[in-house]
């Protein structure tokens, strides 16, 4: 745990990649294999179940502290983070614990099973071999909330350093199901010729936003456009005549899906496809926010299943025949792909169609009619490309269609967390409904540091009321709020919803009185929802 905290605290110190990939590539060779398995298992989401409720850890950080509930909590909202409020909280150690990650692992494994009495015991006795620094590791890997803000691909790069291996070969490797208690290192990263999990997705090759003159990138001959949909990037897969779907975020989603069930008999064995998991009626795409119905739902009912619709509207073919063809152009894997949906012919199964263009000016005036189609825009795809690993420059650009924006006024602040929570960064924002202001939103991105801070020192001279950590101030301050889409919700006492709402900017050109009201919200959901 010494030497895992340590990495830790050396990644919170710096957001500069080389020095980042630096601390990743000499944690490795320090590690012991057990170790570097479970470090990677925890960078890449795969991290065991909670094992106690954190109202409890609460409760007895406070009682080892010394300290009322209350003020506990007052510290816990200044700090804005549990398991540095806790690792802060507790009294000097009275020993030293000298176990290593993975034993510490298979310890909050086997917690899980204890009584509660025995839980406290336990956990008390850990934070008291435990300096501050390995508490805070600790403590994170309790409560679940280990995000320390390493890609996969960062940390692909130093396994390959390490291991002196081929990182596309090792990012295939670590995707698909397994995790540190049925595995080992070498298995899983060092022997040769093993037989993959058939349900292994491959690594996505993700695009960067196009941020050049379209001119920049040559002739519109060499590129293939297609419509950039609103769905959840997957893959599906058929091997041993089963069926598997996997999310970007390398989540397995086949049971949410059995609508891709038909395909294990529809679709040749060896087949990978890479597309866009759609909500869709048969005809059209359906709003973003109908499919997020089905997110979160561990079972799909009938009633679902006919209320959100999807289909797989697959725009790349990665495996054919049982065989890895991401190293053939993007053109021939087109061709491949238009003749296998054309045969299947499954009304689940789409192609999602390319763009005409015979200029830059043309494919221009085509993304202008994006949200009239229910897309974000447009997807630019060298067609002599290879398939690749992660998101890379070059070959790949996704042309996104300019936000929708309305002014809406600031009326509460919350704490921000990490390195801001000492300031209110995360805001609650109203639109008039005649002579009340009615909240439709939050937002916690979009401004720049100094700007936060001047926001941070407004709330703080205008509180009107607190509740727990939220603070209600004076709705003087306007910004203007950017968002990719619009929906419905009766979860929402404004009854619509924002995609990826964000501040785009601050209108201190504008009065509170100026601000946008209900009605134009409702106007852009009438348009765009």
């Amino acid at each position: 745990m010494k030497s895992f905290s340590l990495l830790i605290q050396e990644l919170d110190q710096t957001t500069k990649t080389n020095a980042r990939l630096k601390a990743l590539t000499n944690y490795f060779e320090r590690a012991e294999s057990g170790d570097i398995l479970w470090a990677i298992a925890l960078f890449t989401g795969r991290r065991p179940k909670r094992p106690v409720v954190v109202s409890k850890l609460r409760k007895w950080a406070a009682e080892a502290g010394g300290v009322e509930h209350w003020l506990f909590e007052d510290s816990y909202h200044v700090v804005g983070d549990l398991a540095e409020t806790i690792a802060l909280i507790l009294p000097e150690p009275e020993a030293h614990h000298d176990r290593s990650l993975r034993d510490w692992m298979r310890w909050l494994i086997e917690l899980r099973d204890f009584e509660e009495p025995d839980q406290k015991h336990a956990i008390l006795q850990a934070w008291s071999g435990l300096t501050a620094d390995e508490r805070f590791v600790f403590n994170k890997l309790i409560t679940g909330g280990f995000r320390i803000g390493v890609s996969q691909k960062m940390m692909v790069k130093a396994l390959a350093h390490h291991l002196d291996k081929d990182e596309a070969s090792l990012a295939h490797r670590l995707t698909g199901k397994w995790d540190p208690e049925s595995t080992t290192f070498d298995t899983l990263l060092l022997e040769e010729n093993t037989k993959d999990d058939a349900s292994k997705p491959y690594p996505f090759y993700l695009a960067y936003q196009l941020e050049q003159e379209l001119e920049e990138l040559g002739k519109p001959e060499e590129w293939q456009a297609e419509w950039k949909w609103d769905g959840i990037r997957g893959q599906v897969i058929i091997r041993n005549k089963e069926v598997f779907v996997w999310s970007r975020g390398e989540e397995l989603v086949t049971e949410k899906y059995p609508e891709y069930h038909l395909f294990a008999s529809a679709l040749p064995d060896g087949t990978v496809l890479d597309g866009e998991i759609l909500a869709h009626d048969g005809n059209t795409p359906l709003n973003f926010n109908v499919l997020q119905t089905r997110i979160g739902r561990k079972t799909v009912s009938k009633k679902l299943l006919n209320d959100a619709p999807v289909v797989l509207m697959a725009y790349d073919l990665l495996e054919h025949q049982g065989e890895d063809i991401r190293a053939r152009p993007m053109e021939e894997r087109r061709k491949l792909l238009e003749s296998l949906v054309e045969e299947v012919g499954s009304p689940k199964l789409l192609l999602s169609p390319t763009v005409e263009f015979d200029s830059w000016e043309k494919l221009a005036q085509e993304r202008a009619r994006s949200r009239e189609l229910m897309s974000e825009g447009i997807m630019l795809k060298r067609k002599n490309s290879d398939y690749k690993v992660g998101r890379k420059r070059g070959d790949w650009w996704k042309w996104k269609v300019d936000a929708l924006t309305i002014d809406a006024v600031m009326i509460y602040a919350m704490r921000g967390h990490g390195r801001r929570a000492n300031l209110y960064t995360d805001y609650t924002f109203a639109v008039w409904k005649g002579d009340e202001l009615v909240p439709f939103t939050k937002a916690y991105s979009g401004l720049t540091d100094a700007e936060f801070r001047k926001v941070d020192s407004f709330v703080k001279k205008n509180t009107i009321d607190r509740f727990g950590p939220v603070r209600s101030v004076n709705p003087e301050l306007v910004f203007e709020i950017a968002f990719e889409g619009i929906a419905k919700s009766t979860r929402h006492k404004s009854g619509v919803a924002l995609r990826f709402p964000r501040m785009k900017r601050w209108r201190e050109d504008k009065p509170a009185s100026e601000a946008n009201t209900l009605e134009d919200l409702n106007a852009l959901l009438e348009q765009y929802g």
